[in-house]
């Protein structure tokens, strides 16, 4: 064999070592690719039954929300009655405001004679 000979038989071998690890890493890189390829469908998977729940948890939140706003209205409207109501009697008290000694004087009375029967009731 001349060197010529034994360089291209050395060239050869190299190239023969080069394809084998190349097809080495092809089918690794291959089998790794189809993993995370199956992962990812069942990240998808996963993903699209989340969603899917989410939206009906948003709807039935959006549907409870309509139920709470009639309450919250109806408990407004109240306090607005109240309100109304409250002031009413602050001007009607403040229009009798005038019968102010003579209505004390009365109910001071009332109540003495009320308190005294019972006070009395007691006493026998």
């Amino acid at each position: 064999m001349t060197v010529g000979q034994i360089s291209l038989l050395i060239f050869a071998l190299a190239f023969l070592l080069l394809v084998v690890a190349v097809t080495i890493f092809l089918l690794r890189l291959t089998r790794t690719v189809s993993i995370l390829t199956t992962d990812l469908d069942t990240i998808a998977r996963s993903s699209n039954e989340l969603v899917a729940n989410t939206n009906l948890l948003v709807d039935d939140i959006n549907d409870k929300m309509a139920t709470l706003n009639v309450t919250v209205q109806a408990a407004a409207d109240l306090s607005e009655t109240i309100s109304d109501l409250n002031r009413s009697v602050r001007n009607t008290s403040s229009s009798v405001s005038g019968f102010g000694t003579a209505t004390k004087t009365g109910m001071t009375l009332v109540l003495s004679k009320l308190f005294g029967k019972k006070s009395s009731k007691k006493a026998k």
